[in-house]
């Protein structure tokens, strides 16, 4: 077989074109069926078919999880962290239709951390010499560029982590002749910060609850008093009495 003969997907059998191949461990995966893969999916290349056909077949469910999902906060600008604090699920995505992209559900408790990271780069400015050349001002001058990054590490069985960046256009500073602290300075950038870690403290609080729901369902209730009604209850998940909906306090 020729290097450039047309090879077939080993998921759904059609023809792969020229330059449409995404090789696998143990086979080939033409560029339609490589869209329907999750989106923060990036071990491709050491996947088998199987692997494939078991995470297209967890995107497909996915869809459904999609429908019921019901947003009750969002935060974030361009790509969003979209919450359904209701059913303890959250999603990331940049999508305006969320049925169209089909974006990852996942529940507060696969959550595993989560952390910022601000890139920075500059551009030093150049000014005219009497001879028309480009020379550097004394002390040199700069401009400082900034990117927020957020990655929210999850256990899941296809990634185990999303990253993304938060702002849309990078944040600019003033020109200066001092350090890029000068930068972190500014209204926006100081802004996105408030945003980063208002995101990473949502994260860090679902997480959380999520785990004391988990350790409070394996604790064996007892019988207790409530303090409202006077009856002999076992309290809810919520710790509430069965019989008047009271608070009970431990």
């Amino acid at each position: 077989m020729g290097l450039f003969d047309k090879k077939s997907c080993d998921i759904c059998n059609g023809k792969i074109g020229l330059l449409g191949n995404r090789k696998l461990e143990d086979g080939n995966l033409c560029k339609d069926c490589a869209r329907l893969l999750s989106p923060f999916f990036s071990d491709r290349r050491r996947s088998t078919v199987s692997d494939i056909q078991e995470q297209l077949a967890y995107r497909e469910a996915n869809k459904a999880a999609v429908t019921t999902f019901h947003t009750t906060r969002t935060l974030g600008k361009g790509t969003k962290v979209l919450l359904d604090e209701d059913a303890r699920k959250f999603i990331v995505t940049a999508a305006r239709k969320l049925e169209d992209e089909n974006p990852d559900v996942l529940d507060y408790s696969q959550v595993t951390g989560c952390q910022i990271d601000v890139e920075d780069s500059r551009t030093e400015q150049k000014q005219k010499s009497s001879d028309g050349k480009e020379v550097s001002y004394t002390p040199p001058r700069y401009v400082y560029y900034y990117d927020f990054y957020v990655t929210i590490h999850v256990n899941h069985p296809w990634f185990n982590e999303i990253r993304f960046k938060l702002n849309n256009q990078q944040i600019k500073s003033a020109e200066t002749s001092g350090s890029s602290e000068i930068g972190r300075r500014s209204n926006d950038y100081r802004e996105c910060e408030a945003l980063a870690e208002e995101i990473k403290e949502a994260l860090t609080q679902v997480r959380q609850t999520a785990r004391d729901n988990i350790i409070a369902a394996g604790t064996p209730k007892t019988a207790q008093i409530c303090p409202l009604c006077g009856a002999t209850t076992v309290p809810d998940a919520q710790g509430r009495c069965e019989f008047c909906d009271g608070a009970i306090t431990q």
